[in-house]
Formats: structure tokens, sequence, C-alpha cells
């Protein structure tokens, strides 16, 4: 008894010529040269076929469009605990920018001269960011992030562009290597230590050069003195001295407790430091004295009756607001006076307000200057 595929509707023995009966595949069956033979429309179909033959199950069509593509993460970088190195993006964006050409730079440096057009400074800055990059590099140590030196020297850069003279025949970028080192150098000297080391230009040259010339005299069986040193860095002997001294020690925080034998000790070094000001009853005995001395002045002063001697005493004894004392020639023309007599009259006057003194504070002979 021939049976009909439940797929097709074909004769099952079609499907089953070279091979063993079978169920039918889930996917569509591959084209074929000659068409399946097509059933008979009065060959009716057996009812017994559906609890002989298990019912095969319809697959279910997959579209290709819904299926969503497999996502790949990317490695992360072995040298930073992020995901993706700053460095590298930014490096990618540098590369964005191309290269000017020795007239397109020439150009655009006269016309950022000239109006001051800001796209023009950008296209001359943008096209010398690998040079900020070359230079930062020589100066990358361990301490520094290397971004952190490249922000600086990019802050140099714009520097040089904006000081840069196109008529002096010179390249931006040679102009420029010397103000983006000049930021590079201050960013490390401001960072290298809490303290700031140079502050001047020999302790700058110090920094950068005194552990070079030292192992390079070393290399060739000198001494490193001092005074060898500071004759070869063109330097004083002092600095020498002290920046090695600076660059030896770490930094010590003076409000950390120092330990003894004894254990833990709640004494600081900033306890230890020696105080050379002056005691703080000192201090305020001198400020009551200065204050007592001024309302003994201003008080001798409202006792003087004659215009001369008011003069000589507000202009030349005691002058306000920290103003220069008149001379004696310029009170003497002031008077019609020669420059003698009112030497007179000032030492006549010198004279009473030191006995006023004397009998209005009876110590003041132990204020004088010790002989």
């Amino acid at each position: 008894m021939r049976r009909p595929c439940l797929a097709c509707k074909a004769d099952f023995s079609y499907h089953n010529r070279r091979e063993p009966q079978s169920f039918p595949s889930l996917s569509p069956p591959e084209p074929e040269l000659t068409p399946p033979r097509k059933p008979r429309a009065s060959q009716p179909a057996p009812v017994e076929a559906a609890a002989v033959d298990p019912e095969p199950i319809d697959p279910q069509p997959v579209d290709p469009e819904v299926v969503e593509p497999e996502v790949v993460e990317p490695e992360p970088s072995r040298t930073s605990l992020a995901r993706s190195d700053p460095l590298r993006a930014y490096m990618a964006e540098v590369s964005r920018h191309p290269l000017l050409t020795r007239e397109e730079e020439l150009d655009l440096a006269q016309r950022y001269a000239r109006t001051g057009d800001r796209d023009a400074a950008w296209k001359l800055v943008t096209a010398n960011l690998r040079l900020v990059v070359k230079i930062a590099r020589e100066y990358h140590r361990g301490v520094f992030q290397l971004l952190d030196l490249i922000q600086e020297g990019n802050v140099g850069l714009m520097q040089a562009v904006k000081k840069f003279d196109p008529l002096k025949g010179v390249k931006l970028s040679t102009y420029a290597a010397w103000w983006i080192r000049a930021y590079i150098i201050r960013f490390i000297m401001d960072n290298w230590r809490q303290e700031k080391l140079g502050t001047t230009q020999a302790q700058r040259r110090l920094f950068f050069n005194l552990s070079k010339e030292r192992e390079r005299l070393l290399a060739r069986g000198i001494e490193p003195t001092p005074r060898l040193l500071a004759k070869n860095l063109r330097v004083d002997e002092s600095d020498v001295m002290e920046m090695s001294a600076r660059m030896a020690g770490d930094d010590l925080s003076l409000d950390q407790p120092l330990r003894g034998d004894e254990g833990d000790s709640s004494t600081t070094r900033l306890d230890r430091l020696e105080d050379h000001a002056a005691p703080a009853d000192e201090t305020l005995g001198a400020d009551q004295m200065r204050r007592l001395f001024r309302e003994k002045l201003e008080a001798f002063g409202k006792t003087l009756t004659d215009e001369r001697e008011k003069a000589i005493f507000a202009d030349r004894l005691l002058p306000s607001g920290g103003a220069s004392p008149a001379t004696l020639s310029d009170l003497g023309a002031r008077f019609g006076l020669t420059r003698e007599r009112a030497r007179q009259i000032e030492a006549r006057l010198t004279s009473r307000l030191r006995e006023y003194m004397q009998a209005e504070i009876p110590d003041f002979h132990l204020l004088g200057p010790e002989p």
C-alpha cells in the first residue's frame, strides 16, 4: 500500500529510493532536476497513516534579519586598569589632524598675526600636536603621567602660536619647541615635591644636570666635589651643596609624631624646632611702650605755641603718614631763617622734649641704647 508524504503530499517511496525509511528533515528539501510526481486527485489519503507514523514537528522559520549580531567586548589594556587606554585614544585623535606644508603654515601664521583669526590658530596648534607628544616623552618619568606632560606642553604650544612672528623666517615647530619645553619643565619643577625646588635659574640647571655631571665625573675616575661641580655647571658652590641636600632627602611632615624607645609619642618635629621670635610677654610690653610713647609725644605737641617749633616737631621730628622728614633748609626757607638758625631751634626743642619724657615716664633713662 502506498502512503503519501505528509510534508509534500508526494509518494512516500519517492523519498526512499536508495535510503531506508526515515522521517522528513526539518529543513526544506533541496531542489532536484526532476520535479516530484504529484499524487492523483482520486487517491484518498489513508486514515491509519496518522496512527502508524508520528506527526513531524513543524519547524519554525528563522528570519535572518531578526538575529542580533554577537557583541565582541574589546580586549582590556594590559597596562591600565581601564578598558580603554586614554593615551591611545588621544593619539588616534591627534592623527586625524593633517600636517601642514611650509606654504600653508606661513599663510596661516600671517593670517593670524594680521587678523587674529582663531580658525587659523586652531589649525596651527592641531598640526603640531605630534611635536608636543615627542617632547613630552623625553621628560617622561615614573612619577608623572604622560598625558599631564602633554597637557602642559599643549599650553606652551598655544603660547608659541600666540607669540610667533612669521616674518622672522623660522618654522613654527622650531620656535614652539622652546615654549613646549619651558612649560613642561616648569610643571615638573612645581610638582616634583610639595616644596618647590627650582625657583631660580641656577637651581633649575642643577635639578636637571647635577646627577648627570656627577655620574660623568665618576665614570672618568674623578671625585665629584662641590667645587668642581659648581665650576662645571657655572653656579655657586653653595647652590650645589643646597640642591644636593634637598634632592637627597625625602619630604617630611612636621606634624608627624616622633616615636621613641618607649613607644608612641605625641611629640612632633614641629615641637622640636627652635623659635627665634621674641617671647609673647616681651612683644606685648614693646607694643604697650610704643603706644605710651605715641600718646606722650602727641601731648607734648599740644604744649607748643611757636609756629616754627610746631613745624619742626610735626614735619621733621614726628612726620605723619610715613612721609620723609623735612630738611632744615626747607624749614628755614619756609620761615625766612637760615639753616643754622633752624638747627638751633631744633636742638632747643629736642632738649625740652627729652626733659618732658623723663618727667612723664620714670624709667625713660633705661630705654636708651646700651653703651
